[in-house]
């Protein structure tokens, strides 16, 4: 009883004991806090000098590659609508397939492959067109679309009166050109805000993160969150350039799991997608556009150079010319993720719907291209002596070449081109979303 009695008159002891150690535990926090960790995000560091390439003027032969890359487009535009094939000859598209032909058609004409005119007519055309779009619930473009009757359709071309949803990354994508034309040529800045007030952006962010929508099985739609490290704050950056709150959606630390692959820690989204039905690919494509049309930030400029390293180092070790992204292919499934990493797997093949398409495995030629822009090393000459040659003089650049026997993958696409002039673009200009300067 008397000792019960002492721990109660000592109580205040206790307190002040207690404050001390709290006082205690946050004064080594702060001393010893990761001072690489700012407001939720990170810094990293390289072991070794990025090789960034120096814009220079294109070679000759550079410039053949551009205009074998717009021939894709001269091709393939509807003279109706102003929009263009996703791949050669099938009149349908999604927001992510226009925004490569509209960077392709601001890139022809930086490096003057089109005549002003050319460029005016068929900027204003299309740009036309997207401002009286069919929408989603009439708020957001819809995931595909036919491009000669600018009907909502599914991805196998098939009519939808409802549509099949939103995506939230496509539509970040094509608001990069949209940025473009704002800053670097003004007199498209009607033509812009009329698309804008056309759609309700806001509609695809909730707390700072992307949702897309889909069709939900108790009919309507559904929306979801969109967007894995890497395609995620990619996407992000044009909204927030037009002001939006995608605080969150363009934090690198919520999910980020670094896994050592061929000697790199590369980045990877740690989201299980058996949990969370989207999966997490690492692919180049995400981490080229962000440098070729950002100039990327202190972090995705490390990012892609370990994605780039990674890729180098699997052909050091196994002879095998690397250069992987999402690429359409000339077979069923029609569509291949060639990842660095997905799915618990590195150098993972896989469809949309995650079936295994490890034989369907294949060096990129807009990836070999991207990389080539972006890095002055042996490796980027050798992705281009090996795919310099892989196009149509009449249609333009294949997708690519299968690792398995070497052959052609001859899906022609207007992601393949218009990254390809992207990235020549660069070659001679420099990173393309510059504000205030053409």
């Amino acid at each position: 009883m008397a000792f019960k009695q002492n721990l109660i008159k000592a109580r205040h002891h206790f307190v002040f004991i207690g404050g001390l150690v709290t006082a205690l535990v946050i004064a080594f926090t702060i001393e010893t806090r990761e001072y690489t960790q700012v407001l939720g995000n990170l810094s990293f560091t390289t072991e070794e000098p990025i090789p960034m390439r120096e814009s220079r003027i294109l070679t000759e032969e550079e410039y053949e590659w551009a205009k074998t890359a717009w021939r894709y487009f001269d091709n393939n535009v509807q003279q109706n609508t102003g929009l263009v094939n996703s791949v050669d000859g099938y009149p349908s598209t999604t927001m992510w397939d226009t925004a490569s032909y509209l960077m392709g058609l601001i890139a022809a004409e930086k490096l003057n492959i089109v005549s002003q005119a050319d460029f005016d007519l068929k900027m204003e055309k299309i740009l036309h067109t997207l401002a009286r779009l069919p929408l989603i619930e009439g708020k957001l473009p819809n995931k595909a679309y036919n491009t000669q009757t600018l009907e909502m359709v599914d991805y196998a071309n098939n009519p939808v009166a409802d549509g099949i949803g939103w995506s939230a990354i496509d539509i970040g994508r094509i608001l990069v050109p949209l940025n473009i034309l704002i800053w670097q040529y003004p007199n498209y800045n009607k033509h812009v805000n009329d698309i804008l007030n056309h759609w309700d952006v806001g509609a695809l962010i909730d707390k700072g993160y992307l949702y897309g929508s889909r069709p939900a099985k108790s009919g309507g739609l559904e929306l979801v969150q969109e967007g894995r490290i890497g395609y995620e704050e990619y996407a992000s950056k044009a909204l927030s350039l037009m002001g939006l709150d995608v605080f969150n959606a363009m934090k690198y630390i919520d999910y980020l799991e670094l896994i050592n692959i061929d000697g790199v820690d590369i980045p990877t989204d740690r989201r299980d997608p058996a949990k969370y039905h989207a999966h997490n690919y690492v692919v180049s494509e995400s981490y080229i556009l962000d440098s070729l049309e950002f100039g990327a930030d202190s972090i995705s400029e490390i990012f892609a150079y370990r994605v780039y390293k990674a890729q180098e180092n699997r052909y050091e070790r196994s002879g095998i010319l690397t250069a992987v992204s999402e690429d359409n292919v000339d077979v069923a499934p029609y569509f291949v993720y060639n990842t660095v990493f997905s799915d618990g797997k590195e150098w993972n093949a896989i469809s949309d719907s995650g079936e295994d398409a490890s034989h369907l495995k294949t060096l990129s030629t807009k990836a070999s291209f991207g990389w080539y822009a972006l890095y002055d090393t042996e490796y980027t000459s050798l992705l281009m002596g090996d795919v310099k040659s892989l196009y149509s003089a009449q249609k333009g650049w294949y997708s690519g070449r299968y690792e398995s026997d070497g052959s052609l993958n001859k899906a022609i696409t207007a992601n393949t081109n218009g990254i390809i002039l992207e990235s020549l673009a660069y070659v001679q200009n420099g990173t393309l979303l510059r504000v205030g300067a053409k």
